[in-house]
C-alpha cells in the first residue's frame, strides 16, 4: 500500500512539474517578440529613371544568402514593402519557410494591430535604407539609428521585445 501511495505521489508530482514547465515556456514565447529587419539586396542601377528596379545578379545572390541565414530561425511572418527589390529579397526567405509575403505601408506598419498580430512571433521585415532604421527607432521608441549607407545591403537589425523592454543587436551578414 505504501509503495502505491509513493508511486501515485511521484506521478502527480511529475505531471504537475510538466504542466508548470509548459506554462513557463508558453509565457516566454508569448511574451517575447523578435523582429529581424533588413534592407533589400542590391538593386539594378542600370536605368536611373527606374524607380522600381529589380535586384541585380549580386542582389539575387545576397537574397539567397539571406534565405540561408534564416534557415535555422523560426520565422512565422515575412513583411515587405510593395517594391520589386524588397519583394524579391523577401521571396527567397518566404519560399524556404513556406510563408506568404505580407505587404506593408512604411508609415503605418508598427501600430497596435501589428503589435498584436506579431506578439510572440519571429518576424522578418524587408525595407529600405531609410525605412529600416526608422522602423527600428519606432519599435524601440528612441531616435537612435540613422539611415543605412546606400552601399550597405548586409546589415541586420534584431529587435527583441520581452516584458515591455526592447533590445537591439545590429549585425553584418555577408
Amino acid at each position: 500500500m505504501r509503495t502505491l501511495i509513493l508511486f501515485l505521489l511521484l506521478v502527480i508530482t511529475t505531471i504537475s512539474c510538466k504542466d508548470t514547465a509548459k506554462k513557463d515556456t508558453a509565457s516566454i514565447s508569448e511574451d517575447t517578440t523578435t523582429y529581424y529587419l533588413i534592407r533589400h539586396a542590391e538593386k539594378d542601377r542600370s536605368n536611373p529613371e527606374d524607380v522600381n528596379p529589380m535586384l541585380n545578379e549580386a542582389g539575387v545572390e545576397r537574397a539567397k544568402k539571406w534565405a540561408s541565414y534564416f534557415d535555422e530561425i523560426p520565422l512565422t511572418q515575412v513583411f515587405s514593402t510593395a517594391y520589386n527589390r524588397t519583394q524579391q529579397t523577401a521571396a527567397y526567405v518566404a519560399s524556404n519557410k513556406n510563408l506568404d509575403i505580407e505587404l506593408y505601408e512604411v508609415g503605418s506598419l508598427y501600430n497596435d494591430e501589428f503589435k498584436e498580430l506579431t506578439k510572440g512571433q519571429h518576424v522578418l521585415i524587408v525595407g529600405h535604407s531609410n525605412t529600416t532604421p526608422q522602423l527600428v527607432n519606432k519599435i524601440i521608441g528612441q531616435d537612435t539609428y540613422n539611415d543605412i549607407a546606400d552601399d550597405d545591403n548586409a546589415s541586420l537589425y534584431v529587435v527583441t521585445i520581452s516584458g515591455g523592454n526592447a533590445r537591439v543587436q545590429v549585425k553584418r551578414v555577408n
